[in-house]
């Protein structure tokens, strides 16, 4: 079976956020089950590709409304990311070092999906399955099924997966003219809200809709940014698969990036080792309970209670723990955060992105704090969980249905269920108090080691789930 993912990011290739993390391992786990997997996705000028061999396989020219625009496919000759990997040259479009916010991203995606569809219409190149990935290739679903250009491609199945619900692509309709041999009869299915959707349109025409958790699937008819009818209408073509990781990739017993690699055993030590060290480079106190929060610095993480809360659990809790984040985004809130460092002991940050620095994080931190306001699936909290480090979540998405709680039944973690700062207080006394008992935090971290969250079961869902809409053995 001929699988094509497409996707806007893909690591190691290029990643924003968890978008790119699931699209580097899916495939490589279905190629493992015997599904041939490949990833196309648009060129971007990073180290990826300048350090790995490309070959040019497809030359051809499209058109983005009345404009005619030359492509070209690449695909990396070793696959060493473990599946075939395909990108997409457009100069002057698609040959830029960022992923996003350019100020011409809905002509870049919408461009990207055409050149794809025309390479595979051209090329005849076999394909059992589109599994499209965000609002980013979300016009695929719509274009093969009503655009005469693509006819051909229309019997073919599509998957689309939700990551994220909140961002949706939307473009007004004077860009309708970017779609070829479209009747605008069809409008209806690209329309939501008086513009182009095109998560909408692919929710629509997709033949099923995947989201990265069970309880994601729920939230969308409730939270999804204005589209809560539409998952009303559509949910019986819904399915909420948990995300993965990549156990190979994250592995505290042979990461290359910890100083100190260590497994379910010698968690306590190799945990010990690391923390020292991490401590040391950032000034903080490795005998206190070493919190941490990783990620991007907006308010879907919850990102702007961050600073409050440090400063009230100072005030409350002095000398009784230590705080080290990592992350970026919002200006205001990575104002806020490098404020409360010039005068907190026993604080620090890092504002920026630095993959190495995260594994480093986990290996040493004895607990992640994850204030999520939206959560589809959350990956941070299972990189904690392989790592030994608990997780302190908001009840929501993934989270939920990835973290139980210590106080019930085979709980390893501390789940708070609103976003206001008394609960997350009383989350964090909780973990100062657990931490307390170092009996029971080393049961936890050995057990919380145990958990299977690799994409081994989450890759047979999926795989069940193709077979279904094809009828291939």
């Amino acid at each position: 079976m001929n699988v094509l993912h497409l996707s806007a990011e893909c690591y190691p290739v290029a990643k924003a956020g968890g978008l790119g993390d699931v699209v580097g391992a899916l495939p490589k786990y279905q190629v493992g089950l015997g599904i041939n997997a490949m990833v196309a996705m648009p060129y971007y000028d990073k180290k990826f590709v300048k350090e790995h061999p490309f070959d040019t396989v497809f030359r051809g020219t499209s058109k983005l409304g009345y404009r005619s625009f030359d492509f070209e496919i690449l695909k990396e000759t070793t696959d060493v990311l473990g599946f075939e990997l395909y990108l997409v040259r457009i100069p002057e479009l698609l040959d830029r070092p960022e992923i996003y916010s350019y100020p011409d991203e809905r002509e870049q995606f919408v461009a990207f999906q055409l050149a794809i569809l025309d390479w595979i219409i051209k090329t005849e190149k076999s394909i059992d399955v589109f599994h499209c990935h965000d609002h980013h290739t979300g016009l695929i679903p719509f274009l093969i099924q009503y655009s005469s250009n693509f006819s051909t491609l229309a019997k073919i199945p599509s998957v689309f997966t939700i990551h994220n619900g909140q961002y949706q692509g939307w473009m007004g309709w004077d860009k309708f003219h970017y779609l070829p041999g479209v009747d605008p009869s069809k409008g209806g299915l690209l329309e939501w809200n008086n513009c182009i959707n095109p998560l909408a349109a692919a929710v629509k025409c997709c033949w099923k809709y995947t989201t990265v958790s069970p309880s994601y699937l729920q939230e969308l008819k409730i939270n999804s940014n204005g589209l809560e009818f539409l998952f009303e209408l559509e949910g019986e073509k819904g399915i909420g698969i948990l995300n993965g990781i990549d156990t190979e990739v994250w592995d505290p017993a042979k990461d290359p990036m910890l100083s100190f690699n260590y497994t379910k055993t010698t968690v306590k030590s190799g945990k010990e080792k690391n923390k020292a060290e991490i401590c040391h480079a950032y000034g903080l106190n490795p005998d206190k309970p070493l919190f941490t929060f990783i990620g991007r610095l907006v308010l879907e993480k919850g990102a702007e209670k961050l600073a409050e809360l440090i400063k009230e659990m100072m005030l409350r809790n002095a000398d009784e723990f230590s705080f080290l984040l990592l992350g970026s985004g919002e200006k205001d809130i990575e104002r806020d955060l490098k404020e409360i460092q010039t005068y907190l002991k026993n604080y620090n940050c890092y504002i920026g992105y630095d993959e190495q620095l995260s594994h480093q994080i986990y290996s040493g931190a004895d607990f992640i704090l994850m204030p999520s306001r939206v959560e589809p699936c959350g990956l941070n909290q299972l990189y904690a969980l392989r790592y030994g480090t608990i997780p302190i979540v908001r009840t929501t998405g993934g989270l939920k249905d990835s973290v139980i709680d210590v106080q019930d039944e085979g709980g390893y973690g501390i789940r708070f269920e609103n976003l206001e700062l008394m609960e997350m207080i009383v989350a964090m006394q909780r973990a100062i108090a657990l931490y307390q008992n170092q009996k029971k935090i080393n049961q936890l971290r050995k057990q919380m080691m145990e958990l299977d969250f690799s994409w081994n079961k989450s890759a047979q869902q999926y795989v069940e789930l193709y077979k279904s809409l094809t009828l291939i053995p």
